[in-house]
């Protein structure tokens, strides 16, 4: 890479509804995605250093547009609908679903994506379709868990390996474990994003 990525110059720079609407830029992107509610716009915030860059909606499925970061002029952070909400109607649902689809496999510079789980939970039958989805593609992703601070150090082993079991993958897999209260946990998911920016 061309320099360094420290997440220092943000800016958001809209969104789009599908996919003719996603910027042609050009420049790559790291994709966020994970369930409503896992926490996707805490840890926008929390990779930037900044309190609201990325607004942190109280009703879980109300973002249902793709929303993009500008990234130290370099990348974009792009948050994807969350899915998965039993409050989001089925049209809604459908509707969030195949922007998802339609997101990740259009021709877009897609770098990896960061596939979000809340670590209290094992996988919801979405998240392990969305983890086994991606495998099939051969999309690189890292697994963030996200909410590390509502448990122990000991009780986040546990549900670290519970959830690598659950999703089929190895148990020394790296992951991220990040708390947005705490702060931790985002210098080495920084470090993995700027592994994957450089494949």
């Amino acid at each position: 890479m061309p320099q360094e990525i420290n997440f220092n110059n943000v800016e958001y720079k809209g969104l789009a509804t599908n996919v003719n609407q996603a910027p042609q830029t050009g420049l790559p992107e790291i994709v966020l995605a994970g369930r409503s509610n896992v926490g996707k716009s805490s840890l926008v915030n929390g990779l930037c250093q900044r309190k609201n860059i990325a607004r942190i909606s109280q009703t879980p499925g109300k973002t249902q547009a793709v929303l993009y970061f500008l990234i130290d002029h370099q990348f974009y952070l792009t948050d994807l609908p969350g899915y998965g909400y039993a409050r989001t109607s089925k049209q809604s649902k459908s509707k969030f679903s195949n922007l998802v689809d339609n997101y990740l496999t259009a021709d877009r510079p897609i770098k990896g994506v960061l596939h979000l789980l809340d670590i209290r939970h094992k996988p919801s039958a979405d998240d392990r379709i969305m983890n086994h989805w991606l495998t099939e593609q051969g999309i690189p992703y890292i697994i963030v868990l996200t909410k590390a601070d509502k448990l122990s150090r000991a009780q986040m082993h546990v549900k670290k390996m519970d959830i690598l079991r659950e999703l089929g993958l190895p148990q020394d897999l790296e992951v991220a474990m990040v708390s947005n209260t705490k702060k931790t946990g985002y210098e080495l998911l920084k470090e993995q994003i700027g592994i994957l920016l450089e494949l």
